[in-house]
């Protein structure tokens, strides 16, 4: 389960990243509900990952949870943002996913 919780997290993570994204591209009363929803996903993605870390090992859990994070806001950020796709970063994103994999097998 808490594994579920540290996935969970790294969602949050990447929502927070993307709030920050939009509330940059927008204004007024867009802006505000932008970064209102960085602070709730802030909040949240913390929380689980505090939730997380009492019962797996505290480096393993970073490293998933900035991993899971960094790998979704790349996605949403080539799908939203339109960041580029070239041969090396999609690369590097598959070696990312290979090591949030490689550290969840390894770890007890």
């Amino acid at each position: 389960m808490d594994w579920v919780i540290l996935f969970v997290a790294g969602l949050f993570e990447a929502g927070f990243t993307t709030c920050l994204g939009m509330h940059h591209n927008t204004s007024g009363a867009a802006s505000v509900a932008w970064f209102v929803g960085f602070i709730v996903c802030l909040a949240l993605s913390m929380i689980l990952l505090l939730k997380a870390t009492q019962t797996l090992p505290l480096g393993t859990a970073y490293a998933v949870w900035t991993g899971t994070g960094a790998l979704l806001t790349l996605i949403i950020g080539i799908i939203i943002f339109k960041e580029p796709t070239d041969f090396w970063r999609i690369f590097f994103i598959c070696t990312l996913i290979a090591s949030v994999i490689g550290l969840k097998f390894i770890s007890n």
